[in-house]
C-alpha cells in the first residue's frame, strides 16, 4: 500500500485530493496520508480533507511514502519537488482511470494526467507535467520536464513543449509547432509558429506579450 502525500494544500491539492479518493483504486492500491504546506493552517476553513502533515522542508520521509506535487505554478513545482528528491522521496505518477493513453506512450515520474484526458501514441511526457482535465495530446508530441497544461489544452502531432511551459486553459498547439523553455500560452490562444524561450503569448493568432 502506497502512503501518497500531496504538496500542496490549497485549490489544486483539495482537487487532487477529491480525485484520488473516487479513483476505485483507493484503498486498495493507496490511500492518501496528508498534505505538506507551509501554510500549518490552509485547510482550516474546510472539512473532511486529511491533515497537513508538516512543511516540505520539516517532513521525515518514511518507508512507503510517495509524493505528489500539486502546485500549478513549473517553478514552484520544481522548487519543492527539488527538496524532496534532495531527502531521497519518490514522485507518484497518477493516471486518472477516465483517461486513455495510447501505446508507446512513455511518461515520467510525477506526472499528474487528471480526468477525461487523451494521450495519443507515441508520445513522450517527462518528470513533474502536470495535465489538467479534458486535455488532449496528439501522436509523437514531445513534453519537457515540468510542463503545465490547464483545462482543454491540445496539442497536435509532433508538437514539442520544452521544459517549464505553461499552456493555460484552451490553449492550442498546432502540428508541428514548438514552445521553447520557460514560456507561457495564454488562455484560449492558438500557436501557429514557433514560441520562443521565456516569452509569454496570447491571442488567435498567438503574439508575444509583455507585462
Amino acid at each position: 500500500m502506497k502512503n501518497l502525500i500531496i504538496i500542496g494544500a490549497r485549490g489544486f491539492g483539495r482537487l487532487m485530493c477529491s480525485l484520488i479518493r473516487q479513483d476505485s483504486r483507493y484503498e486498495k492500491e493507496f490511500i492518501i496520508k496528508g498534505f505538506l504546506d507551509d501554510k500549518s493552517n490552509a485547510l482550516d476553513e474546510f472539512n473532511n480533507y486529511p491533515p497537513i502533515l508538516s512543511s516540505v522542508d520539516n517532513y521525515t520521509i518514511e518507508d512507503n511514502d510517495y509524493f505528489i506535487c500539486a502546485l500549478g505554478e513549473p517553478k514552484y513545482r520544481k522548487q519543492y519537488a527539488d527538496i524532496i528528491r534532495k531527502k531521497g522521496g519518490k514522485f507518484y505518477t497518477y493516471i486518472h482511470p477516465t483517461s486513455i493513453v495510447h501505446s508507446n506512450v512513455k511518461i515520467g515520474e510525477g506526472v499528474i494526467i487528471s480526468s477525461f484526458c487523451h494521450v495519443a501514441n507515441d508520445t513522450i511526457i517527462g518528470d513533474l507535467c502536470v495535465i489538467q482535465g479534458y486535455s488532449a495530446i496528439g501522436h509523437d508530441v514531445k513534453i519537457g520536464n515540468n510542463c503545465s497544461l490547464q483545462c482543454y489544452s491540445f496539442l497536435g502531432g509532433f508538437a514539442e513543449l520544452e521544459d517549464n511551459v505553461m499552456l493555460h486553459t484552451r490553449a492550442t498547439i498546432l502540428p508541428h509547432i514548438k514552445v521553447e523553455e520557460n514560456a507561457q500560452v495564454g488562455a484560449g490562444s492558438v500557436c501557429i509558429k514557433k514560441v520562443k524561450a521565456n516569452t509569454s503569448v496570447f491571442g488567435i493568432p498567438a503574439k508575444k506579450i509583455e507585462y
